[in-house]
């Protein structure tokens, strides 16, 4: 019996056999449609190729594409474990042609890999096509299948579209008749809904392109695009009727049924089944970047996990059991989708956190179930409010409820869970109007309530395509912004970070998919009501921007490559900090921006160079050391827990990112005590800590009372600041006619000659002015009042010479009072000094406060022995030295 791999591998070199590049699966994330959740079929990532914006360098493909069907238009997870054929996550083989080949060579292909290759007898199939596709029904007939066998289809089962928008075309169809004892009739007819025939494989030709308004017009290229479940392939060839019962699929249930200890066809078999659809689509999101989260597609994995533990609760698992299962499934497919063996270690974490979390509600939210059923009417519906408390409290999502009441044959009241989450919407934005923002941010709280919260894909990515949901001008919801107009654009997803936690928000392009040429330049990014949406401030350049549009998104690389670099440094810094001066280093704030990052933290004295030299050498010594940066998602309690440090003016919610870096055996944080860095961190990093380059610290300044800031430079930034360094080295190096290592010290000896020299200097200018200041013999001493008066005017000294010369003239008198005046160059500078034995009697303060306004200044002050002050200029000198005599005579 073939197994599914080994399906999977016939199919794919089949189609490289003819001609056909095997291309790898795409991310269940789709980066280049923005109408879709999750990747839902195998065509998603040539969209492009088909309407002919991109080239590849080939023409023919073949893929098996993962995907999921658990969200939005594409949705399966309600009848996933109650049906044969419904998944939640499925694998799509495909071929395709981008202008290439078209209907006469599709469908032999088509014909010849599933009659012969895979040995399907001709008799038990039949074809379908769209009713107007005489081409197609004519080609059937040649390769050998009878008139009676292809039937003509006139509804949309044979007109194919990926989604509202996009290229679409006829289709044909191959449906395998599995007997008379199973009841169901043909395509077309009443009884097409049973289970006789099935579908196997599906070939579109893809001819067209859908637009909003409902119009569409032909592709420039007539293309191919097939898909084929494996998952139902691999059930018609291992002679099976359920897609549970392959040997993949039985392999998940198997190993479910070994660790609850439940029969896995008894009783519970439904619970099993559930279980390893729900560990595939879970266990590949995880692998592909998506973490459970309160919204958009972090949402509807957490409902996917939850629905799977409570289905394993139901079994009677009493402790976490999706973790466990996780090797079985790289066992089964690891080969196939490398992602999930390098992601094995995270997908467990995951599972095993969000299980643990759930469990510890889950008794606690069926109980409430249980007693609310028990007081209603046989059959009766479960109460709208009791549903949303469920929601509201317990975390279960309103399709987990009615997947529980299902079993019991009961349904919700959804009118009033759907009134009770309106009344809470609104009790939401009346506390939010009362917090205080500006009145015009209203807008961003209903663009919030309308669209939920933007998708950020900026994690994994700087690029991919969104849709214009709103557009906001002057405060204002507009449906449009033109060319030169200034604006805000909102996405439903994107890969632009907004600012937050100390890291400054992205730039780049925004450019619409109809026409590249219209485009507009984000000049930032920022986050609005609490975060939910991502705003982009725009300028449109050419042509208009529209809400519904699609746009490409494009992140400036070399500029969040250097954000991310000094984000990552800043982790690095506090750790270095922290192991330098103690653990009383917290953060204070941060910037990490493109030119630099800047660190405050709480710290009551400058850094030493010692203490500085020692911190940049750790840095630097953790870059060297190019680690992986890794993520997990976490709640605030158990990442303290492990160590990890909080960001200072966060707001944590219900979950955490928690960002880990370096590798400090023995002695480090996290739960085996070997990491260096683990803080709460939702911003971008680099993805080894050698791609921060190299760190280079420009020294350590008082921002506040206790807090000191350090800015610092990392990658291109710190070598060009290096290398501009060691020119002005090289320069001074030059002036000094010395080698660089002898600069400091060449330096130090020309600053000591300095201070020598202007030792000698100020000597010699107070003996001149003490010998009269070059203009004759000093003036003597007056007696006014019984009191030695010496006042003079003095050039050629600087005010810092006053004092000593009011020291050496109270020496010399041995008793008196003192006022200098000196010209510093246009401006006057005072000084008077009294001897102690009069301090009693007058004050030296008194004497330059009575001189200064005299000079056109104001004040002046010191003590009652020494003061000092200045005035405009020397120019009424004389009356200032009158004023003074005049205190003491006074």
């Amino acid at each position: 019996m073939a197994s599914l791999n080994d399906i999977r591998s016939t199919f794919l070199n089949y189609f490289e056999r003819q001609g056909h590049q095997v291309v790898p699966s795409s991310p269940l994330v789709p980066r280049n449609d923005p109408t879709l959740m999750f990747v839902n079929s195998g065509m998603v990532q040539f969209k492009n190729c088909f309407t002919g914006v991109e080239k590849r360098d080939y023409v023919r493909a073949t893929t098996a594409q993962k995907c999921v069907r658990a969200g939005g238009k594409h949705n399966d997870l309600d009848n996933v474990g109650y049906t044969a054929r419904h998944h939640t996550f499925f694998e799509m083989l495909g071929n395709f042609s981008f202008g290439d080949y078209f209907k006469e060579q599709a469908i032999p292909f088509a014909w010849e890999l599933i009659t012969k290759d895979f040995g399907i007898d001709p008799k038990r199939l039949l074809t379908t096509v769209y009713h107007t596709d005489d081409e197609a029904f004519e080609i059937w007939k040649k390769v050998g299948v009878p008139e009676d066998r292809i039937i003509r289809i006139a509804t949309s089962d044979n007109f194919w579209q990926m989604g509202p928008t996009g290229p679409c075309g006829p289709c044909t169809e191959i449906f395998y008749d599995h007997g008379d004892h199973i009841w169901g009739g043909p395509p077309g007819s009443p009884d097409e809904d049973g289970d006789r025939f099935i579908e196997i494989w599906n070939v579109v030709f893809m001819q067209n392109e859908q637009f909003e308004d409902g119009s569409m017009k032909a592709l420039d290229m007539q293309s191919i695009d097939t898909g084929m479940g494996l998952e139902r392939i691999g059930a018609l060839l291992q002679g099976k009727h359920d897609n549970y019962d392959t040997d993949l699929m039985r392999s998940l249930i198997e190993a479910s049924a070994h660790a609850t200890s439940a029969d896995p066809d008894g009783p519970g078999k439904m619970h099993h089944r559930v279980i390893a659809d729900h560990l595939r689509s879970t266990s590949f999101l995880i692998a592909d970047g998506v973490m459970p989260s309160n919204d958009g597609r972090g949402y509807v994995l957490r409902r996917i996990m939850r629905r799977a533990m409570r289905h394993a609760h139901l079994l009677g698992a009493q402790d976490p059991l999706m973790h466990r299962l996780v090797p079985a499934l790289v066992r089964q497919m690891g080969e196939a989708y490398p992602e999930l063996q390098r992601g094995q270690a995270m997908i467990e974490e995951t599972l095993l956190n969000e299980e643990t979390r759930f469990k510890q509600t889950l008794d606690r939210g069926l109980k409430l179930l249980d007693d609310e059923l028990s007081d209603l009417g046989e059959g009766a519906q479960l109460p709208g409010a009791t549903a949303f408390k469920l929601y509201d409290t317990f975390g279960f999502p309103l399709d987990l409820t009615q997947d529980a009441l299902r079993e019991k044959g009961r349904e919700v009241d959804t009118a009033g869970f759907d009134a009770a989450m309106a009344e809470q919407k609104a009790r939401a934005r009346a506390a939010w109007s009362g917090s205080g923002e500006a009145a015009d941010n209203a807008v961003w709280f209903d663009i919030a309530e309308k669209h939920g919260a933007t998708d950020f894909l900026g994690y994994d990515t700087e690029k991919a395509e969104g849709q214009v949901l709103a557009l906001v001008r002057d405060g204002a919801v507009v449906q449009e912004l033109k060319d030169g107009e200034k604006g805000w654009v909102v996405l439903n997803q994107t890969p632009f970070y907004g600012e937050s936690g100390g890291q400054v928000g992205d730039t780049g392009i925004l450019r619409r998919l109809e026409n590249e040429r219209e485009s507009a330049t984000v000049s930032d990014t920022q986050k609005m009501a609490g975060g939910k949406v991502y705003a982009h401030h725009v300028t449109v350049d050419r042509g208009t921007v529209k809400k519904g549009d699609a746009m490409a998104l494009e992140v400036d690389h070399g500029r969040r490559t250097a954000i991310r670099a000094h984000h990552s440094a800043t982790h690095l810094l506090h750790e270095a900090l922290r192991d330098a001066l103690g653990d009383h280093v917290a953060q204070r704030g941060s910037l990490n921006a493109p030119d630099r990052l800047r660190f405050d933290f709480s710290h009551n004295k400058a850094l030493t160079a010692e203490e500085m030299a020692k911190v940049t050498a750790e840095v630097n010594a953790y870059i060297r050391q190019n680690t992986p940066v890794t993520t997990r998602i976490m709640t605030p309690d158990d990442a303290r827990a492990i160590g990890a440090q909080a960001l200072f003016g966060e707001k944590y919610g219900d979950e955490v990112r928690v960002v880990s870096m370096g590798a400090k055996s023995g002695s480090g944080k996290g739960s085996d005590g070997a990491t260096y860095s683990l803080e709460l961190c939702g911003g971008t990093h680099v993805r080894q800590t050698g791609d921060i380059g190299a760190f280079v610290c420009l020294g350590d300044t008082a921002s506040s009372s206790g807090v000191r800031r350090i800015e610092a430079l990392t990658g291109q930034v710190a070598l060009d600041y290096l290398a501009e360094q060691e020119m002005l080295l090289a320069q001074v190096s030059g002036e000094l006619k010395a080698p660089a290592a002898e600069v400091p010290a060449r330096v130090r000896a020309l600053m000591d000659e300095r201070r020598k020299l202007e030792n000698e200097v100020a000597s010699l200018r107070r003996e001149l002015a003490m010998a009269g200041g070059g203009k004759g013999a000093a003036p003597e001493a007056e007696d006014v009042g019984g009191v030695k008066f010496f006042a003079q005017l003095l050039s050629g000294v600087t005010g810092k010479d006053l004092p000593p010369l009011i020291d050496e003239h109270k020496t010399r008198m041995g008793s008196g009072a003192v006022l200098l005046i000196a010209d510093t160059g246009g401006k006057a500078a005072v000084a008077a000094g009294v001897t102690d034995d009069l301090k009693d009697r007058v004050s030296a303060v008194d004497l330059v406060k009575a001189a200064v306004p005299e000079l056109g200044g104001k004040g002046g002050g010191g003590r009652p022995d020494m003061a000092q002050g200045g005035g405009a200029s020397t120019e009424n000198a004389e009356a200032a030295i009158a004023a003074a005599r005049a205190v003491l005579g006074g």
